[in-house]
């Protein structure tokens, strides 16, 4: 049997507790593939650190992801932003991406150097974009000052469409 195309969309707040959903919701994608844990792990991993930097560096909205015990309050509390999240999965290939309309990067090699971060105040290791890069097979970052960012990921599932599903 010829393995179809499937795709996803999920369009959530930029908020510290839509990362969970977001992880939950790519898990449940790929599920049909029958992943190790680890290839649930690499992914979920990836996908956490991708829209943690929407919502923390796109978007400002740092609230959930504060210095424990210190009040660190949202920027803009009215409109928290948006993250879009596209899986797609295709002769057993995901594509994820990632995508905020926030204050995009200047400097996308300078941002992707591990241990780099803009938010040293909040104790962001500096290295999610080596968390993605390590996690997933292919990475890409697009991004502009003012535009917003667009992460790109891909990772080949072991399992593959090759394993013959039973009817």
């Amino acid at each position: 049997m010829k393995e179809m195309k499937n795709d996803m969309e999920l369009t959530f707040d930029a908020i510290s507790s839509n990362e969970g959903l977001a992880r939950v919701a790519v898990a449940a994608f790929v599920s049909r593939l029958n992943p190790t844990i680890e290839e649930l792990a690499d992914i979920k991993t990836a996908v956490s650190e991708a829209v943690t930097n929407a919502i923390i560096h796109g978007y400002g909205n740092i609230q959930g992801y504060c210095k424990h015990g210190e009040a660190l309050e949202t920027i803009d509390k009215e409109s928290p932003g948006k993250v879009r999240m596209k899986c797609q999965l295709e002769h057993g290939v995901l594509k994820v991406m990632v995508e905020d309309q926030g204050r995009g990067i200047e400097n996308v090699e300078k941002a992707m150097e591990p241990l780099f971060t803009t938010r040293p105040d909040l104790e962001r290791s500096g290295m999610g974009f080596a968390f993605m890069e390590a996690f997933m097979d292919d990475l890409q970052v697009e991004s502009a000052p003012g535009v917003g960012t667009i992460v790109r990921m891909q990772k080949k599932m072991t399992s593959g469409p090759w394993i013959p599903s039973e009817e």
